[in-house]
């Protein structure tokens, strides 16, 4: 009974501790305070408090009635996921979601690390500087004008590039009407448009190398290969590791944007994913519940993916999201 009162007033003690040291600063860093306001509150009105309309996934939506007037849903409010299950579109929607997520992310997640090698090794600072302008100003291009791009490139009557197929003797291809086409023009634009700014945070990490470090590996008789493999890639491995745990726990949200303007009535079937079908149902076709509850699904499965990932990091190269004192 003694130790257990001990512990009672050692833990009261350390929670006033804590207390003091929170009033303490906040007397001392009231204006910093201050600034946490307008972000704490646009999280909460329109992140958190939005969370409480995800009642009507489980509910038979009705304008008139509300969010919380309308009736439950059948199957003890999950008519709507089984609904969404029995789809005979189901498997195909998650197929095209997950394979073109995994396919992006095979393919795209290692060309900013690359790319942040290479501007690395570049000597000369001017010419640096203009690459990186060049490699970062497509993000900044609006993805309506990125499709907008592809559509006249590829175009089969005026296209670029089927202007050089037709000049070496083959016939105009209309790339947007052909599915096989769809994912490598969806996942090479993606990288075309992103790469560049992606390195940013590889660059920012490969900063924090002590040049003396790199010196006395020169020293030792190391060239360029050398300090790249053992001193420079390692830098950046915890956060190219953070970044990929990220990545996989948004492998459910493929972007809609490009996805639905890419999207036409011949390559439908390889680019319908989990969002644009959100989109038809709930949107176009007033199903809010339904699409409600399909969203709901979506997210669910990329937070069981992201702790996933972040397990197996932690036990492989002890790097993960959350860190434990």
């Amino acid at each position: 009974m003694e130790n257990v009162k001990k512990s009672e007033t050692n833990t009261y003690s350390a929670g006033n501790y804590r207390l003091r040291l929170f009033k303490r600063s906040l007397r001392e860093n009231w204006d910093l305070y201050l600034l946490l306001i307008p972000p704490l509150l646009y999280f909460i009105i329109f992140k958190y408090l939005p969370m409480t309309s995800l009642v009507i996934a489980f509910k038979d939506y009705k304008f008139n009635l509300g969010y919380w007037g309308s009736p439950w849903a059948s199957n003890n409010g999950f008519g709507h996921f089984i609904r969404f299950f029995k789809n005979a579109y189901f498997g195909e929607i998650m197929w095209n979601t997950l394979s073109l997520s995994f396919l992006q992310l095979l393919f795209s997640f290692p060309v900013p690390i690359i790319l942040a090698l290479i501007m690395n090794e570049l000597p000369n600072k001017k010419f640096k500087s203009f690459m990186q302008t060049v490699t970062y100003a497509p993000h900044f291009i609006s993805v309506v004008v990125v499709v907008a791009i592809m559509e006249a490139m590829l175009s089969p009557s005026v296209g670029i590039v089927n202007q050089v197929i037709k000049s070496f003797g083959g016939e105009a291809i209309y790339f947007f009407g052909k599915p096989e086409y769809f994912k490598p023009l969806y996942i090479i634009s993606g990288i075309w448009q992103n790469a560049g700014y992606n390195s940013i945070v590889y660059l920012a990490a490969l900063s924090t190398i002590d040049p003396e470090l790199i010196e006395a590996a020169k020293i030792d008789g190391a060239n360029r290969l050398k300090i790249m493999w053992h001193i420079t890639i390692p830098t950046i491995i915890p956060t190219a590791v953070i970044l990929l745990i990220m990545d996989c726990g948004k492998v459910m949200n493929v972007g809609f944007e490009k996805v639905y303007l890419m999207q036409n009535a011949m390559n439908e079937r390889v680019a319908e994913v989990i969002s644009t079908y959100i989109y038809k149902r709930g949107i176009q076709s007033a199903q809010y519940s339904f699409s409600t509850a399909v969203g709901l699904f979506n997210s669910v499965i990329n937070i069981i993916l992201l702790v996933i990932v972040n397990k197996i990091s932690k036990k492989v190269s002890e790097t993960s999201l959350w860190l434990r004192r």
